[in-house]
């Protein structure tokens, strides 16, 4: 990427705050920002935040493209979360009127059947059409990397040697479901899975999980893919889990370090202590035999 290029990046916004810290930070290094916000997904104070804005329908690829290359961006970054399930409501495409580029993109995936609809695969196949027409995505965390979440104990008291076994148990099951772009969290209670998160979200997940263990005080493990591609998807929390997490009785969460995005962390980690909840940040899964001693602060 050119010195000039770097001045002047696209921002394809969809749900949750962390498209609001992103252009936060890139309007203070002084960066232009040309924002396309994803309707009924991103929040409107992004307008405030960008040089260039647009609303864009979730299936309007061309219009999408033919913006970016008409203001001259030639790099762009993801940031916040696609709804997937949408595309599973009744009548999708008739209620979106997808252009063409949208339909000759994802054809081969929504109606032939010949390739998945994973979540890489939709993602990937996104970058792709914006990298032939000139357009290069990268990791909004390049930007912003403060927000990957450091190694160590953010909040609450050390997890006992029986919630290490849980987020070694939980950890292990969640990267293999991360492998298969399944999702990225599981709930945990003795060994036992509680709930495996899959298009409905960690949130959903969490709540699940509470429904379903009564007495509370389970794990959630939320780590990365072992594929993960740091353009999109990367694994996020922020202080709308932890309100979850309280409402669901859960009163554990590990996360990868390095590789989760921290939104609002000083609040965060106010309210994890104010409710009693412990957050850990791993590197890597505890040992077989994992014990206080040994534990990674």
């Amino acid at each position: 990427m050119s010195a000039q290029d770097s001045l002047h990046i696209g921002l394809l916004a969809a749900w949750g705050r962390y498209p609001l810290i992103v252009a936060a930070a890139l309007r203070r290094q002084s960066i232009r920002v040309s924002c396309l916000a994803v309707r009924d997904h991103a929040d409107p104070e992004l307008a405030k935040l960008c040089d260039d804005f647009v609303w864009i329908g979730i299936a309007q690829l061309g219009r999408a493209i033919r913006h970016f290359r008409r203001l001259g961006v030639r790099h762009a970054t993801m940031a916040g979360k696609f709804h997937k399930v949408v595309l599973y409501r009744p009548w999708f495409w008739l209620r979106h009127l997808p252009d063409w580029q949208t339909i000759r993109t994802f054809y081969p995936l929504m109606v032939t059947g010949k390739k998945d609809q994973k979540d890489d695969t939709l993602l990937g196949t996104l970058a792709h059409a914006f990298g032939e027409a000139g357009i290069d995505f990268h990791p909004a965390t390049d930007y912003v990397p403060e927000l990957l979440v450091p190694r160590g104990l953010l909040a609450g008291r050390p997890p006992s040697v029986s919630r290490l076994r849980d987020i070694r148990f939980g950890w292990q099951l969640a990267k293999e479901m991360g492998r298969l772009d399944v999702g990225q969290s599981v709930c945990v209670k003795d060994q036992a899975v509680l709930a495996v998160e899959a298009i409905e979200g960690t949130d959903a997940c969490i709540q699940r999980a509470g429904q379903l263990c009564r007495k509370g005080r389970f794990t959630v493990v939320k780590v990365a893919k072992p594929q993960q591609d740091m353009r999109f998807d990367v694994p996020t929390v922020g202080l709308g889990t932890l309100e979850t997490m309280v409402n669901a009785g859960a009163d554990v969460l590990a996360i990868e370090a390095g590789r989760t995005i921290l939104l609002d962390a000083d609040a965060f980690c106010r309210f994890a202590k104010r409710h009693g909840l412990t957050v850990i940040a791993l590197d890597s899964e505890p040992s077989p035999r994992p014990s206080l001693e040994s534990f990674p602060l």
